[in-house]
């Protein structure tokens, strides 16, 4: 990508304050996944957002397999983005795979940013002895067979369980950018998340944090947000949200806006 990064990634900034706010969405979404959130923000901050290479918005010659084998290329595009746009300090609202994302670009350039707000973030999605991170290795690996075997299927069933709450018009619109997505792009991202274990960067982590989780979610645990709070290396606060599911932004925009801009606050 080089210098075209903020044209491949659909880099937009909206808003007119002062302070500079960058959302960034999860898997198997893009941009348009901030849209109910987004008025509650740009009347006081220039807000950034952008596309995540593997995101179906992003043309997909620009999905480089080598680089994204790890979230290390994630974070080297958004620090290029931010130098790009010459962004000398930022909050950071990060859904998902993005949370652990502004985690890790938060450990390389803690200069950069001044809050990190992680919604629905895992450092681990597997079960590991003491460590509770909501699956066990099978049934990751039937949820790779499914993809695999027939992906539209896979879509159908899967958008429903992630939104949770019951808002028919969040799982259409979920569904809408994972089925953008290139399947064996979203196969390849899927096992990159999945077979990820970030707990052991979690120290490192000296900017403020705010975790924001729901009260259910069927990817990941209270126990994950709670296990976050305890590892992390500065000083970080948890909200629970008391909703369901793993796409608050989605599903219920006006408190997860409530949440971040008291977070942003403090």
């Amino acid at each position: 990508m080089g210098n075209n990064i903020l044209e491949a990634l659909n880099v937009n900034v909206a808003g007119s304050g002062d302070k500079v706010l960058v959302l960034s969405h999860g898997f198997g979404t893009d941009q348009s996944a901030w849209n109910r959130v987004l008025p509650y923000f740009s009347s006081s901050y220039r807000v950034v957002l952008y596309d995540l290479v593997c995101a179906g918005s992003v043309n997909p010659d620009y999905f480089d397999f080598r680089r994204y084998a790890t979230l290390d290329g994630y974070v080297d595009d958004l620090l290029q983005i931010l130098d790009a746009l010459s962004v000398q300090k930022c909050a950071f609202v990060g859904h998902s795979i993005s949370a652990m994302i502004g985690i890790l670009a938060s450990i390389r350039r803690p200069d950069l940013f001044s809050k990190l707000v992680l919604v629905g973030a895992s450092p681990r999605f597997l079960n590991d002895q003491d460590y509770h991170g909501g699956f066990e290795q099978m049934e990751i690996d039937r949820l790779f067979t499914a993809m695999e075997a027939n992906y539209e299927a896979w879509v159908n069933g899967f958008a429903p369980l992630l939104v949770g709450a019951d808002v028919p018009t969040v799982v259409r619109e979920f569904s809408r950018t994972l089925f953008n997505m290139r399947p064996d792009i979203s196969l390849y991202v899927s096992r990159t998340v999945f077979n990820s274990d970030f707990r052991g960067a979690l120290g490192l982590v000296k900017v403020p944090c705010c975790i924001v989780q729901t009260a259910k979610d069927v990817s990941v645990p209270l126990k994950v947000a709670m296990y976050l709070k305890t590892h992390l290396g500065g000083r970080n606060t948890i909200e629970i949200l008391h909703t369901e599911g793993h796409l608050p932004h989605l599903s219920a925009p006006q408190l997860l806006s409530q949440v971040v801009r008291r977070a942003l606050s403090r």
